[in-house]
């Protein structure tokens, strides 16, 4: 295998990694390779569509009985499109630019990856301890030992990779390489939305989540040491995506979280209900409300009255258009980061080159 496609086959392998989400519907399929001079989504298509008579039908007639499924297959569409572009952009000037690099000194890839990590991509035992003590709700209970295998695999592969982009970085540099592909991003309104962070901060991750999912309990963690490694610099919106489908009390969960948010108490249920998934009947909800010191009359009738049940569907149409496929999903300013309940450094890097971009 030459060096190109070893590099397109890792970046085609890096986008079907998944690390888990919720999810109603299959993953989406890879598409088969459109031909180069293919025209963009939509763009073949006439605004008027059919006449009878005088009478049109058009583009807007056929969005508005869809009912947001077309913006949703076109978002769908515009992801995979760019994220297919930016991976083979990247398996190209990794040849031009690190395997080249790697054949001019008469080395491997490896070899020159190693040497930028300062010879070795092992962890120490202080690096090792310091991780199993920052990331205690990451483990599962496991000792130090138990959980060392995998502490050791996931630090050496964090260093190799941040060895390769540092490398990667000087040469583009050495190489006056300029990038000007944008990455796709979706527009969201999250007015109204919980939020915990500074208002106006440069970098806003959104979390679409489901209050029974499994997996968006697990990215529970995750989101607190982001709060607490970023600040103010990153604001945190909760977006609702109960799936119906799946876990019945979800959606009253949903609104329950919105009735606690008029009481300031939203990331208080938040926690509390992600910590008893399986005790989320109203019934229940109405007891956490009295755990938390909520103003109970005021809890119970809003949670009786359904009065959020409407923003809880906008959150779950606004998810759909931008085509999620499950939760937890992750936007950072609009730009998703797939893989569902990632963990906490994938989130970083993503948070981190919004910050530079900002900066």
């Amino acid at each position: 295998m030459t060096n190109t496609n070893r590099w397109a086959a890792a970046a085609l392998l890096a986008l079907s990694i998944s690390t888990g989400a919720c999810s109603e519907q299959p993953a989406e399929a890879a598409q088969p390779a459109a031909a180069a001079n293919a025209p963009a989504a939509g763009a073949d298509l006439p605004e008027v569509l059919a006449t009878i008579g005088s009478e049109q039908i058009t583009m807007a007639d056929v969005r508005a009985r869809a009912g947001g499924q077309l913006e949703q297959i076109e978002g769908t569409y515009q992801r995979q499109r760019t994220r297919f572009v930016e991976s083979m952009l990247q398996s190209m000037l990794r040849e031009r630019t690190l395997v080249a690099e790697a054949e001019k000194q008469g080395k491997t890839v490896e070899r020159l990856v190693l040497e930028e990590a300062g010879g070795s991509f092992e962890p120490n035992d202080i690096e090792i301890n310091a991780w199993y003590e920052d990331n205690q709700g990451r483990v599962g209970g496991r000792t130090l030992e138990q959980a060392r295998p995998q502490i050791v695999n996931l630090l050496s592969s964090q260093r190799r990779r941040e060895a390769t982009e540092k490398l990667e970085a000087r040469l583009n540099r050495e190489n006056d390489v300029t990038i000007h592909l944008q990455p796709y991003r979706v527009t969201l309104n999250n007015e109204g939305a919980p939020t915990a962070g500074k208002e106006d901060a440069a970098v806003t991750l959104v979390e679409f989540s489901d209050f029974q999912c499994p997996f968006c309990a697990r990215f529970v963690p995750t989101l607190k040491q982001i709060e607490a490694a970023y600040g103010d610099r990153v604001k945190i919106v909760y977006r609702q995506y109960p799936i119906a489908s799946l876990h019945p009390n979800a959606f009253k969960a949903a609104e329950a979280s919105l009735c606690a948010h008029e009481q300031g108490k939203f990331w208080q249920i938040h926690d509390l209900m992600f910590q008893e998934q399986a005790q989320l009947s109203v019934r229940e909800l109405k007891v956490m409300a009295n755990r938390l010191g909520m103003d109970q009359a005021k809890f119970d009738s809003c949670l009786d009255s359904g009065r959020y049940a409407e923003q809880v569907q906008n959150d779950l149409a606004e998810g759909s258009r931008a085509g999620m496929t499950g939760t937890p999903a992750l936007f950072v300013n609009g730009i998703e980061i797939p893989g569902g309940a990632v963990p906490y450094e994938t989130v970083a890097r993503a948070l981190d080159r919004e910050l530079a971009r900002t900066n």
